[in-house]
């Protein structure tokens, strides 16, 4: 009962301010039509709902779920093991990530159908796929992340050379997407179960990075889909 008066506490702390902002332009300069507004007002309240019970979904499933397979996969003692289930894992999640959805299906709107929504949506979630398997070696390996996040970022502005101008405003909006609500829940608590496992004490700092090299990959495959395009 605590968890979930904490978790509604923070999501109406988190929700109000922007309600009550939208309530005073409401009164004072939109003057939208009371439908509209009465709308909106329905609208916080589902979302308020949704956001509890997500949240509460997450403490209660996905990250315990996610630490667990983090913790069990090396103690198989084998690295491709642990690569091969942060490629599916980082796959699946994206997959079924909202904002990714809400970006492809505005990039099919806006390109007419060119770029199918179903296409982008497979693009981001393979390249996060694989980045997060990258972040899996880096931690088996014990590899610095700066060379991953160095390297990584070379590729995307050398890439951005040879892709379509509009292409590279959906790459980076492609990576800030993947930080959703389904993505990084998982994929940290993923990462926190290897490192927890393989590092000990040092989980803290090799257990975290993740979402940061997760983010790189759907900047580069999108990128190279716009190459590809173009």
């Amino acid at each position: 009962m605590q968890n979930i008066k904490d978790t509604v506490k923070e999501v109406v702390y988190a929700i109000m301010p922007l309600s009550f902002v939208v309530v005073i332009l409401q009164f004072t300069v939109i003057g939208m039509p009371m439908e509209m507004f009465i709308q909106f007002l329905i609208g916080v309240v589902m979302v308020s709902i949704g956001l509890i019970l997500f949240l509460l979904g997450v403490h209660i499933g996905l990250l315990p779920i996610g630490e667990m397979i983090g913790a069990a996969l090396p103690r198989m003692g084998k690295v491709w093991l642990v690569v091969f289930f942060g490629l599916l894992l980082g796959f699946v999640a994206t997959v079924a990530e909202p904002d990714v959805r809400v970006l492809a299906i505005q990039v099919d709107l806006v390109s007419n159908g060119i770029v199918s929504s179903n296409v982008l949506i497979y693009t981001v979630a393979l390249g996060v796929a694989i980045f997060v398997g990258l972040a899996m070696l880096r931690i088996m390996l014990n590899i610095p992340i700066t060379y991953l996040l160095v390297g990584g970022y070379a590729i995307v502005f050398l890439l951005a050379a040879f892709t379509p101008s509009h292409f590279v405003p959906i790459s980076f909006d492609a990576g800030g997407v993947t930080t959703g609500p389904m993505t990084v829940p998982f994929i940290l608590a993923l990462g926190v179960g290897v490192a927890s496992v393989l590092r000990g004490k040092s989980a803290s700092s090799d257990g975290f990075g993740l979402v940061a090299l997760a983010s790189i990959g759907p900047i580069i495959a999108v990128l190279v889909l716009g190459v590809i395009y173009g």
